[in-house]
């Protein structure tokens, strides 16, 4: 007895170590591209007109939060996303429910998806600031447009990896198509679509950024393009880290969910 209590500690503690090393590997790495950063400077590798030390980045920063600069334009970014990614989002798995429901609607839709998508988002983002103007509506349905694709498609996926034999075997039992839906479609399809909801988190500040540069007065598009033209170039670092810092947040908090709604998966395996 008292040799198994000697051995657990030292069983549980490559484990915790492990898990302790996963959380802190993104911070490790982090400091390391920051460190390499400095030295790329500091030894004068570069230019600091192009590259610009990570201590100057950090006054800009500092400049533009005190100002305000950068609380207004990332607000405006964020209020875009945040109207836009929910809309493309929600059209994305009605579309990509019916499409994976019924294979003729394939291939009425998919030719103008597929055209649609395949064009670049910086072609066709001047046609939709004249159709809905400057203003925040035409930056909203950039966003959409450019996360409704992932979805779609991870939907479409996530449908038809359905078991037949489970769909039949509701069936037989007079399931009815809601309880197919909530008890069996739903939560097989739920990972492949946490997986495109992911990639779309991310995508939405593509879509929101790219309306921006094409016509905006307020958001981190424009504040890029207003650093750029006065060659405040750590600005311009400063709100390109603002945008990946938007990205990864909201990549984190669809992680989040996904790890508290699929429990289930974790826990059969």
């Amino acid at each position: 007895m008292a040799k198994n209590e000697s051995t657990q500690p030292e069983i549980a503690r490559p484990y915790a170590n492990g898990v302790v090393w996963r959380r802190l590997s993104p911070l490790a790495t982090v400091l390391v591209l920051i460190l390499v950063w400095h030295w790329i400077t500091d030894w004068q590798l570069v230019s600091r007109i192009l590259i610009p030390p990570p201590a100057q980045v950090l006054q800009s920063l500092a400049k533009a939060l005190a100002d305000g600069t950068l609380a207004k334009h990332a607000g405006t970014t964020l209020g875009e996303m945040m109207l836009g990614l929910p809309l493309g989002v929600s059209i994305g798995l009605a579309i990509g429910y019916a499409i994976a429901k019924a294979p003729l609607l394939e291939y009425i839709l998919s030719p103008i998806i597929v055209a649609f998508q395949s064009t670049p988002i910086v072609a066709y983002a001047p046609l939709l600031i004249i159709i809905f103007g400057t203003g925040p509506s035409s930056k909203v349905v950039t966003t959409a447009v450019i996360v409704f694709f992932p979805t779609l498609v991870n939907t479409i996926v996530g449908i038809r990896g359905v078991s037949p034999r489970l769909r039949d075997l509701m069936r037989s039992l007079n399931a009815s198509r809601w309880q197919i839906f909530r008890k069996l479609e739903l939560p097989s399809a739920l990972p492949v679509i946490l997986a495109g909801l992911k990639t779309s988190a991310t995508l939405a500040v593509i879509g929101a950024v790219v309306g921006e540069f094409v016509g905006s007065g307020s958001g981190l598009g424009v504040l890029v393009i207003s650093a750029r033209s006065q060659y405040d170039t750590p600005l311009v670092y400063v709100t390109v880290l603002t945008m990946t810092a938007i990205a990864l947040s909201l990549y984190s908090l669809v992680a989040l969910v996904e790890w508290r709604v699929l429990v289930w998966q974790r826990r059969s395996t």
